[in-house]
């Protein structure tokens, strides 16, 4: 999502829930200065930005440095977290930073995917803990060092999917269908990430870095370091970027990793870019209940529907998105049992005129009725940005207070389904997983 996508979605997240009224948050408990944290990050750009914004209102959070190859990035952080309060250092260097900043307890990794595992295993190496953005990196091998790592050092590495820690995703997929099954089976599953055409980033040409500087740091061009997600080199392209995210969601709801993939792709569109601009799979999960399938596609040449996730069982569908605005319900069939003792528990708001059961097996008659059926709103809204509870949550186990929502080995199981989309497009077939796979 770049920053103005950021800033309508939360625009929109807020508007719509100060008009439904939000579900009330429990105070937050007595700081004491024991629940300071010296925090620095690494990679300033517009992620980096998002992730800053986010962790700013989280009480006890310090920031003391930031790092970024660019000058431009340096500044613009240095300069924000001042208006802010915060005396930071700055670098260029994430070396340089690890020699000399002794004093911090966890740092945040933002920078392209390719140089994701070797930050965050110099940090957690030195004894920090470490919160990284997702992908954790554009290879598996890379990912799996992450792995080992936080294993040998035993400091804590969080995965940016922030949606493990949302509570409205929290609430619809972990009590509504797992524990209250009000779905049913969920047989199929839908997710997209549709965003409009866009023409490459730039830059200000007095903030252009020279060769020297680009080849040091593993740069070919300006052009290339600043579209890294577009090049095999630095990132997996938008299937990565924006699919991690929602693929993620279909392990979480089954409670198992894919079997099999099946994909289609290109770079249809944009010339000169590496990765596929478009890309739809379908992903097969082997459950105890029996196969089931989900369907992801990714479009940049068109924001039709945005983005958001369906989960689709015999008994109902939810539709959910980080922005509730574009999903929010849960849609309940015709003849599927009474959801009215959930909405008196507080899990679901009533519809103002409930679908009374049908057992007719008429089906003109079905599909009317099916149709009509009501649409019960999730009654959890998020009033802070969606990275700001994945962040605290990394923060309060830094405390000892909780556990992490997404640790290295969940999400490298991800990273296993996501990346191997890419080479379901060029293989051009049906391609088997081995549970070895997502181990480590």
């Amino acid at each position: 999502m770049n920053r103005r996508d950021f800033i309508q979605s939360v625009s929109a997240a807020s508007a719509v829930a100060l008009s439904q009224g939000a579900f009330a948050q429990a105070p937050a408990p007595a700081k004491s200065k024991s629940d300071d944290l010296n925090v620095g990050i690494i990679g300033c750009g517009e992620q980096g930005r998002v992730l800053i914004t986010s962790a700013l209102p989280i009480p006890g959070i310090k920031f003391r440095a930031v790092c970024d190859i660019w000058e431009y990035s340096q500044q613009y952080a240095k300069g924000y977290l001042k208006k802010s309060g915060h005396d930071v250092n700055v670098y260029e260097d994430y070396r340089d930073m690890i020699a000399k900043e002794k004093g911090l307890d966890a740092v945040i990794v933002a920078t392209p995917d390719w140089m994701h595992a070797e930050i965050a295993n110099a940090w957690l190496e030195s004894g920090k803990h470490v919160y990284c953005e997702k992908e954790m990196s554009n290879s598996l091998e890379k990912a799996r060092s992450m792995v080992l790592t936080q294993r040998k050092t035993g400091k804590l590495l969080q995965i940016g999917h922030q949606r493990r820690s949302n509570p409205r995703y929290i609430h619809a997929i972990d009590r509504l269908i797992r524990e209250a099954n009000i779905l049913g089976r969920v047989t199929h599953a839908y997710g997209q990430w549709n965003r409009s055409v866009a023409d490459a980033l730039g830059w200000p040409k007095k903030y252009a870095m020279d060769q020297t500087k680009l080849d040091k740091y593993g740069y070919v061009s300006m052009e290339q370091f600043r579209n890294w997600r577009w090049y095999k080199k630095y990132g997996g392209g938008p299937i990565v970027d924006l699919g991690s995210h929602q693929i993620d969601l279909f392990s979480w709801i089954w409670g198992c990793n894919p079997s099999a993939i099946v994909a289609m792709g290109g770079a249809d569109y944009y010339k000169g870019r590496e990765w596929f601009d478009n890309v739809m799979t379908i992903y097969e999960f082997n459950t105890p209940e029996g196969v089931n399938r989900a369907y992801y596609q990714v479009l940049t040449t068109t924001k039709r529907g945005g983005f958001y996730e369906q989960f689709m069982g015999v008994n109902g569908a939810l539709t959910i998105s980080e922005v509730s605005a574009r999903g929010d319900t849960v849609e309940r069939e015709a003849h599927a049992p009474s959801w009215d003792e959930y909405a008196k528990k507080g899990w679901l708001k009533p519809v103002k005129e409930a679908i009374k059961p049908t057992t007719t097996r008429n089906v003109a008659v079905d599909v009317r009725v099916t149709a009509e059926a009501g649409k019960w709103p999730l009654p959890i809204e998020l009033l802070k940005p969606a990275h700001q509870p994945h962040l605290e949550n990394f923060f309060d186990a830094v405390r000892g207070r909780a556990k992490l929502n997404c640790p290295p080995e969940v999400a490298f199981e991800t990273a296993v389904a996501v990346l191997k989309a890419n080479d379901a497009v060029v293989a051009g077939r049906r391609i088997e997983f081995k549970p070895e796979e997502f181990k480590v």
